[in-house]
């Protein structure tokens, strides 16, 4: 409980206690505070005071924008301010709701709107207290998840998805009551953007997202969302390599395995790392056969990249903040075991083929996310050949990209090449030049295309 209190929301509070109103912090703030966390962002609601009144009062502490349709919500640097305000079904979807503010509604009646007890909980600044209509302390403590309000949790299918992320970031166990419940919510009126906001938190915020992928597939969220993993489950590995059992089983260690290797990652990155995770072995069900007797999955990686488009497209995942975690994904599924590959190639690998590899997926990401993939079996392996790997393609240089072209066209039109398909045929030549090392200048380069040009290749 020594989470300081923000000044803004302190002098708010004072402000509209002394209007004869009382302005609660509610949400995720005082759920985090319960626990000891920080929170970045708080909701303030303001009781006993009109909206039209609202507006000047929380305008003497700065700037402020105003969002909200047939509700008002002002927005003070990281504070949203507003009323408490009834909510009705009126149609599908997370927009299908009549809402309406109102000041004189009970601290009661408004907590009851909330999904989750823990989450129904708020906190007033000036006399410090904690109000908690439905025990959400209790069921913190207890480390349980339960709905406020079993009339009205499935009026937004989104809780079901908040339940995965809730329990695998706090460790949580979900009650009964409120599994029954999300069992029975259909999910197709979830567009992709309000799925991947809570994936994305499960994925990046929880320490185990094992915890909540695990009750997706106990409460039919894997089936509804992502049939393709759904397989994963009743798909059997070899022994020798995979002790802990099935590719589901396997795929949630690696989950884990992967969630303790992002720090220090940029966002796109680390979110490419967990989406592959996820995905990574995504074709055993497609691939895997007896062979030689014994469990093999020839080719799987490869075959891997439809069905992980199609996780994808389901999740509208492509670019963040200006990184294509997309191709980067894709690229993890399909070259994943490549570190192991190329050490225990019965020959030497040449730099040509890092150089080659490095066009299709970051060596340095490959190299993490291939050890998060040999660590996230049950018992002991080697994995050494991810550093192998990693201290080949550094001494290369090309960890993080392949080599940028040292020919380039401006230099062919110095030769006497027009542009046109023909350049592009010579270009390309002297680039997989390059790559097996045999270009390293701009002399050389140029050399080469001469080369061609007088043996008329092109």
């Amino acid at each position: 409980m020594s989470t300081p209190v923000p000044e803004l929301a302190l002098a708010l509070a004072q402000a509209v206690k002394a209007a004869g109103g009382r302005a609660l912090i509610v949400g995720g703030w005082v759920r985090d505070r319960q626990l000891g966390r920080d929170s970045k962002d708080l909701d303030i609601e303001v009781f006993g005071v009109a909206a039209d009144d609202l507006l000047p009062l929380v305008g003497r502490f700065g700037r402020v924008d105003t969002v909200g349709e047939s509700f008002t919500v002002f927005k003070i640097d990281n504070v949203d301010v507003s009323l408490p305000r009834r909510e009705s079904k009126v149609g599908r979807g997370h927009k299908g709701f009549a809402v309406q503010g109102d000041p004189n509604l009970s601290l009661t009646e408004a907590a009851r709107r909330r999904d989750f007890t823990i989450n129904a909980m708020s906190f007033d600044p000036t006399t410090d207290e904690v109000i908690d209509p439905f025990d959400g302390r209790r069921d913190l403590d207890a480390r349980i998840l339960r709905m406020v309000d079993a009339t009205t949790f499935a009026d937004d299918s989104l809780r079901v998805l908040r339940a995965l992320q809730f329990a695998a970031r706090f460790d949580l166990t979900v009650d009964e009551a409120t599994k029954n419940v999300c069992r029975e919510i259909p999910l197709d009126d979830l567009p992709s953007e309000r799925i991947w906001s809570e994936v994305e938190k499960l994925l990046l915020q929880a320490e185990r997202p094992s915890i909540g992928l695990g009750l997706a597939r106990e409460l039919g969220v894997v089936e509804k969302l992502f049939p393709d993993l759904v397989p994963l489950a009743e798909c059997p590995q070899d022994p020798e390599w995979h002790p802990e059992g099935d590719v589901w089983t396997h795929t949630l260690m690696v989950v884990d395995e992967a969630r303790r290797r992002i720090d220090g990652l940029e966002r796109g990155p680390a979110v490419a790392m967990m989406v592959a995770a996820l995905c990574h072995d995504i074709a055993k069900p497609l691939t895997t056969a007896v062979i030689d007797g014994r469990w093999r999955s020839p080719g799987h990686e490869e075959a891997g990249v439809v069905p992980t488009e199609r996780v994808l497209d389901r999740l509208n995942l492509h670019s963040i903040d200006g990184y294509d975690a997309r191709h980067a994904v894709l690229g993890l599924v399909a070259q994943h075991l490549k570190p192991s590959a190329f050490q225990k190639a019965p020959t030497p690998v040449s730099d040509g083929a890092f150089r080659r590899l490095a066009m299709k997926v970051d060596l340095e990401l490959l190299a993490r996310f291939a050890k998060a993939d040999c660590h996230g079996r049950a018992g002991a392996f080697d994995c050494s050949a991810m550093d192998w790997f990693l201290d080949r393609a550094r001494s290369l240089g090309i960890e993080h990209a392949a080599p940028p072209p040292v020919l380039l066209g401006r230099h062919l039109l110095a030769l006497g090449v027009p542009p046109g398909p023909r350049m592009g045929v010579i270009l390309k030549a002297v680039y997989e030049r390059q790559l097996d090392g045999n270009v390293k200048t701009i002399e050389e380069a140029i050399a080469a295309a001469r080369d061609i040009l007088e043996a008329g290749d092109t």
